[in-house]
């Protein structure tokens, strides 16, 4: 599966390192299902990051990325709403995670990568393109700002993005009535739970679930909040660009 010459962006990676990731990347496939010609894309993304210094995320090495990065992506497949969807835009897609692994599991899905930096977003189609993930597409643009896609998603998913009432926000005019959003979280906060039902409220989202996850072994303090589009969003959604951290939703909004 890997790469070895000296060409390789994978030359410099020591033979322990690729063994424990190619043995935890063949043990997740078989977790979720998914054939060989899956598990060399997911391989080829490993191998991408590995390969590049500038790839805009710290872990970078095979054997924590296939944890941190591809394990933590794919427990979003254990919601059935996940597994069901047709359309998945991925909201603030950073280094193309959770979205790409998605992508490569959930092949008669499209997935949308949105991100504003140029940077980023010439990383994720260069990263697709190299795994050969035909189902993803890249846009480049504040989400506050993609008309296109108003509307059209049957789930919207973020993960270590913003505040959790700035990522309701950021997804509530994305989805069709009756999609979800799933929010990847760390340990969880009473306070901020209770300013995002605040704001779910007020944008047509209503909570269905806070699923505590172990994507890998050892893995402490995950969570997928999982909202469900039950009302339109009202038209002053989206606010402008930036408002929404500015200002975040409150009771008295």
């Amino acid at each position: 599966m890997w790469s070895r010459s000296r060409r390789s962006p994978l030359a410099g990676v020591s033979r322990k390192t690729l063994v424990n990731a190619d043995r935890r990347l063949r043990l997740l496939c078989e977790v979720y299902g998914l054939d060989d010609a899956q598990r060399e894309r997911l391989a080829a993304v490993l191998s991408r990051l590995a390969g590049d210094e500038l790839a805009p995320t710290s872990v970078r090495e095979p054997d924590r990325a296939v944890d941190v990065h591809l394990a933590d992506s794919l427990v979003a497949l254990n919601l059935d709403v996940v597994r069901g969807a047709h359309k998945i835009v991925d909201i603030g897609a950073g280094a193309g995670f959770p979205g790409v692994p998605l992508a490569v599991a959930l092949r008669e899905s499209e997935v949308a990568l949105v991100d504003s930096q140029a940077r980023k977003c010439s990383y994720i189609r260069e990263l697709c393109a190299r795994a050969d993930i035909e189902n993803a597409r890249v846009v480049c643009a504040r989400v506050e700002e993609w008309p296109e896609g108003i509307d059209a998603h049957d789930v919207a998913v973020a993960r270590a993005l913003a505040p959790q009432p700035v990522v309701l926000e950021y997804a509530a005019p994305l989805l069709r009535q009756g999609g979800c959003l799933v929010d990847w979280r760390g340990r969880r906060d009473p306070a901020e739970e209770r300013d995002a039902q605040d704001a779910a409220g007020q944008l047509g989202l209503e909570r269905e679930a806070i699923r505590r996850v172990e994507p890998f072994e050892g893995a402490r303090d995950h969570h997928l909040h999982v909202y469900l589009k039950v009302r339109e969003t009202p038209g002053r959604f989206p606010r402008r660009a930036g408002i929404a951290r500015k200002r975040p939703l409150a009771r008295s909004s």
